[in-house]
């Protein structure tokens, strides 16, 4: 999928929001990858240009969808919102994200699998629901540059372990 056909093929902003509402309170967890992307000692990270997490920096990444692999999911996600190719590699990790409410029921509940994937081309341009997006050093993420998710610079390292 080029670039020209990412854009025509973008959810809209009530699809989005329409798909974030089915997510809340779900019978089952719902699966997520993330992609986990690498160019030379820099990493692929997006800005949240949506709620939850608006503003915050981590992976690209999005729900797994039905009759894709894992690999292909993230791929996917990948290029929907930064509109980088990558070649899936390997997971590098299983983690499961789950939030209760005031009530102590769940809200929310992931289960993100991240997978690395060997950049083929793109330099990065925000798609879908990233309003941003930056290839960072991992120097770039401890000195507090980009506000990210606890789980991202283990992954980071995980991705320069196996590269």
């Amino acid at each position: 999928m080029d670039q020209a056909n990412l854009r025509e093929s973008a959810p809209s902003l009530s699809d989005l929001e329409a798909r974030r509402a089915a997510r809340r309170y779900p019978d089952r967890p719902i699966i997520a990858v993330l992609a986990v992307v690498l160019r030379g000692e820099e990493a692929l990270i997006v800005q949240r240009a949506q709620q939850p997490n608006a503003g915050r920096w981590g992976f690209p990444g999005g729900v797994l969808e039905l009759g894709e692999t894992v690999a292909e999911g993230a791929m996917r996600e990948l290029l929907e919102e930064t509109g980088i190719i990558a070649e899936a590699a390997g997971i590098l990790n299983v983690h499961d994200a789950v939030s209760r409410d005031a009530e102590g029921r769940v809200q929310f509940h992931y289960v993100l699998i991240a997978v690395r994937g060997v950049w083929q081309s793109g330099d990065g341009v925000p798609g879908d629901d990233a309003a941003a997006v930056a290839w960072a050093t991992r120097t770039d993420i401890e000195a507090g540059r980009y506000p990210t998710f606890p789980t991202l610079l283990p992954l980071f390292d995980a991705a320069l372990r196996q590269g």
